[in-house]
């Protein structure tokens, strides 16, 4: 039975549902904050909650942004007849990292998986496919993971857009299989996109 009070470990297991928190790093949290200064704590939920409350969606890639379009979408130096397909919005950040690729983004907001009722209409493919016929796309990059998912949602993708006769490629498998792009460094994000090919 735990020797804490009831609000310290309800602090405590709310913590732990971090990404990357795990018990023992969520409880030291908890405790660092029930004995901070009370203005500190309430600077760090307010930001949190302005945080949550201002950043959204970018309507046309998908990206956490404040402003609409986000930045990346509104900038004319980067090349708008390139676009990379990622999975979650996070993944941007990921490639962005790497200060390698200066084309656009497309955010599918997830991978086709039957087994678990994610069909193609489920994603922003409907939209991606929108973009084709709004902006002078002449190449998609496909820079899913290299899981079966991932996969099965490539190689989807690669045949719906060649069809609209747009170039298609994915990156290098230079991924450790089954990661995401978050796990990736930026040398391996960046030889990934340098040794990307086009699919058939």
């Amino acid at each position: 039975m735990s020797s804490l009070p009831e609000p310290i470990t309800s602090l405590t297991a709310a913590l732990s549902k971090l990404p990357g928190i795990g018990p023992r790093s969520a409880e030291r949290i908890a405790l660092h904050l029930v004995q901070s200064e009370s203005s500190a704590v309430s600077h760090l939920a307010e930001a949190i909650v302005t945080a949550r409350e201002r950043i959204h969606l970018c309507s046309v890639c998908g990206g956490l942004t404040e402003n609409e379009p986000c930045s990346i979408c509104s900038d004319t130096r980067r090349d708008a007849s390139l676009i990379c397909v990622v999975e979650r919005a996070t993944d941007i950040l990921s490639i962005e990292k790497a200060n390698s690729f200066r084309g656009k983004y497309h955010v599918l907001g997830g991978k086709i998986s039957p087994l678990n009722g994610v069909e193609p209409e489920d994603l922003r493919i409907g939209q991606l496919e929108a973009r084709l016929t709004q902006e002078p796309i002449r190449e998609v990059v496909i820079a899913l993971p290299t899981d079966v998912e991932g996969d099965a949602t490539s190689f989807y993708l690669a045949k719906e857009l060649a069809i609209k006769g747009v170039k298609v490629t994915r990156i290098a498998h230079g991924l450790p299989a089954g990661a995401g792009l978050d796990f990736a460094d930026e040398l391996t994000l960046t030889r990934a996109l340098e040794g990307r090919r086009e699919m058939s």
